[in-house]
Parts: structure tokens; sequence; C-alpha cells
């Protein structure tokens, strides 16, 4: 079984590219963040051709967040029970596999903007929020997998100027913090349960030649439970769709499981 997300900053634009890399990375699950389009025009038709079970939450220009699924899906869950939020940041959805069901839980997290500021303050509630969900959905689904854009670079290895960018956002010590709290939980981080190169990266600006010069952030995660931890095989960058002409600014990452 293998598990992916990717962040494709608008599906509208680059859903042959989606179609495309399904196509030869025929990937079980796949979590989608950033649709930036609503429900009405998601295209679970050309989902449906490849095999897969769809689920959308979107939303129009911003946000939305998908599941797709080769088994079949249920108990799908939109945004954080609880929380009055207006953004379309997580769906959540049981998929049946051959080996039992798994629990994916996939989070367009809030960026922050900066520290000080009111939407830093949004991420700061929006994550205390997921947390406390997270503890009780772990109760009820020991199989689970928390996938997504986290907009956290957890550790100075995931950063391509750890020492320029420290503390500014996605760099400091609060959001660090939150992402440590998941892992508390019971949660591991898949991709640092395998050797990795140096500078190893999820996302890259478009300015500058980011992803040309591998100026880069490691934000884009997979975070598993025993269970799956224990069927765990492996965990990768794949780079491959970020040489897209018009790529999105980030690349798939892929969980591979016995």
């Amino acid at each position: 079984m293998k598990i992916a997300t990717w962040n494709v900053n608008s599906l509208s634009v680059r859903l042959p590219q989606v179609v495309a890399w399904l196509q030869t990375q025929p990937v079980d699950v796949l979590a989608l963040q950033e649709l930036k389009l609503t429900d009405d025009k998601f295209p679970h038709e050309a989902f449906a051709a490849l095999g897969y079970q769809s689920e959308c939450f979107g939303q129009k220009t911003y946000n939305g967040v998908a599941l797709l699924s080769r088994y079949p899906l249920h108990d799908t869950v939109r945004n954080i029970p609880g929380l009055a939020d207006e953004q379309a940041r997580v769906i959540a959805a049981t998929a049946q596999t051959p080996e039992g069901p798994v629990r994916v839980v996939n989070g367009y997290f809030v960026n922050g903007q900066a520290p000080g500021t009111d939407k830093f303050a949004y991420k700061m509630r929006w994550l205390e929020a997921l947390h406390a969900w997270l503890r009780s959905e772990l109760a009820q689904h020991p199989a689970l997998a928390l996938v997504g854009d986290f907009n956290v670079a957890p550790e100075d290895r995931d950063s391509f100027d750890p020492e320029g960018l420290r503390e500014t956002i996605h760099h400091t010590t609060e959001e660090r913090q939150h992402f440590q709290a998941l892992l508390a939980l019971g949660l591991t981080d898949a991709f640092r349960c395998f050797e990795q190169p140096d500078k190893s990266f999820s996302w890259w600006d478009y300015r500058m030649l980011g992803f040309q010069k591998n100026r880069g952030l490691r934000i884009d995660h997979i975070l598993v439970s025993p269970p799956l931890r224990g069927r765990l095989a492996g965990c990768s960058v794949d780079r491959a769709p970020r040489k897209n002409p018009q790529p999105s600014d980030h690349a798939p990452v892929v969980a591979q499981f016995d």
C-alpha cells in the first residue's frame, strides 16, 4: 500500500499533471491540498476513470482538500469538529483496505504569515484544536495517517537556511512545539524513519530559481500511528513533478507500507 500527499496549488491548473502522475505512480491513497475550487467543480470523473473514489472539501479561490482512494472510503469528516472555521482545510475518511481500515486525515495547515500577526494566532488555535481532535481520532482508529501540507519545517535540517530563517514563519519555536506535540500523541514522521539525502525538501519558492538552487523547505509530511509504523517500508519525496512546465511549488511525498 502507498499513501501520498501533494499540495497541487490549484487542481484546475494541475489536473493533467495529477492524472499523469497517477498513471505512472498509482498510489492507493492520494491526499491533495490547495484545490482552489468549489465542490461542484471537482473532477470526480477524471479520477474515477483511473480507479479512484474521491471525497472533496473545496473552497473558491483558496484552500480546499481532497482524498482519492482505490479502496472504499467511508465516515468522511470535513474540518475539525468543534472548531468554527470558514476555511476548507481538513478532510478525513477511512479507507477500507484489504489489511483493514486505515484512517487518513488530510490537512492543509494554516500558513500563519508571520509571528505576532492575527494569522499566526489563528494558526496556533487551529493547531491546538487539531491536536485535541486527533487524540480522539486515534482512540477510535488505531491505524491512522496524518498527512498534508503542515507549513512547518520541524527541524533545522528541513530548511535550506535554518540560521537565516530562524524564528520566521515555518521555523518558529511555537510551530515546532506543535509538531512535536503531534508526535507525542504516538505518531511517527515516516520520512525520518529512513536515511535520506541531505537537504531533502518538498517545497521550493517559484522565485529566485528556488528549485534549481534547492532553496527549499520540508513542510509536507506523513505522520503514522504505531500499527502503520510497524508496516512502513519507505518514504520519499518525488521531485519529478516539480520539473514540469507550470508545476506546483510542492512535490508529492509518498509512504509505502508492506
